[in-house]
């Protein structure tokens, strides 16, 4: 007598019960509606209405009645000898204070990774200036410049008006942006180091590999997606500038300080140009846009 084995079939399976499509991505606009209306109103909106206003004769006053130009501000902007002015200055004021602040940013960030004694402490004190307004900060180094009570002299023994000097207004406000802007910069760089490998450097330190060279073929080649993000972000930020200089400067003197935001603000609310002044935006933007596409595409070509 033979006996018959029946082995139970599994169970099955509900059947999984898979929201539409459709539905999820209603939900998803739903909530992103929140954060795209702030953007939408206060964003996309203004700098629409900019736009079209860069193609316009509109002005400040109540009497005058606006009407489109075309592109006869844009005409006016390629000979106004101001604006080229205050251009070659904002291109130096840029490329300076992004240089200048990476260099000293990626030094503090190279001590902070190491293991020192007050190493909480010194990256507190690290960041401190990114914890103050630009008003705060122009009006400190106001105190700092100052001919007759500023410490800057005092240190020296000098009586220099470093603000009001022609050829020393423009290095003392590029001194001033570089200590507002180093301490973010410093900050990603930091977690940039902190993400490598210490393998990597173990490995060199095997090979023989000098403490220089260990950082010139590991640290600077992993650190390369990190310095192409903050360096970029930087150049927008220092190009389109405007409080610390306006407090610090006010654009002078003589205009050797006047970056290409405050003449655009000069044209605005001082001449009461509006159209274009809103020109003047557009045409900063595309500049901007421009060489950092560039940037970015030759970075990427070179990381491929």
């Amino acid at each position: 007598m033979t006996a018959t084995v029946t082995t139970a079939a599994p169970p099955r399976r509900p059947p999984s019960r898979r929201r539409p499509k459709s539905r999820g991505n209603r939900e998803m606009w739903l909530l992103m509606l929140p954060a795209l209306v702030p953007v939408a109103l206060f964003s996309v909106g203004p700098l629409l209405y900019g736009i079209g206003l860069a193609f316009t004769d509109a002005r400040n006053t109540r009497v005058h009645e606006t009407s489109f130009v075309g592109l006869e501000n844009f005409g006016r902007l390629l000979t106004d000898d101001d604006f080229w002015a205050s251009f070659r200055i904002g291109a130096i004021w840029s490329v300076s204070v992004t240089v200048l602040q990476f260099l000293a940013a990626l030094g503090l960030a190279v001590l902070l990774n190491q293991n020192l004694r007050f190493r909480t402490l010194a990256r507190v004190l690290a960041v401190v200036p990114w914890a103050m307004p630009p008003v705060v900060i122009g009006l400190m180094w106001k105190l700092v410049y100052h001919p007759d009570a500023g410490i800057l002299n005092s240190l020296l023994g000098t009586h220099v008006n470093w603000l009001a000097d022609f050829s020393l207004a423009l290095p003392a406000i590029i001194v001033v942006g570089v200590w507002t802007g180093m301490p973010q910069t410093t900050v990603v760089l930091l977690a940039g180091l902190q993400g490598i490998p210490k393998e990597l450097y173990e490995a060199g330190e095997v090979d023989g590999a000098s403490r220089w060279r260990r950082f010139w073929s590991i640290t600077l080649p992993q650190l390369r997606p990190v310095i192409v993000s903050i360096t970029s972000l930087d150049f927008v930020w220092n190009i389109n500038q405007f409080g610390l200089v306006y407090v610090l400067t006010q654009g002078g003197p003589g205009g050797q300080t006047r970056l290409p935001m405050l003449f655009a603000y000069e044209e605005a609310f001082r001449y009461r140009m509006a159209g274009y002044a809103s020109m003047l935006g557009l045409a900063m933007a595309i500049v901007v846009l421009t060489v950092l596409g560039l940037y970015l595409w030759r970075q990427m070509r070179e990381t491929r």
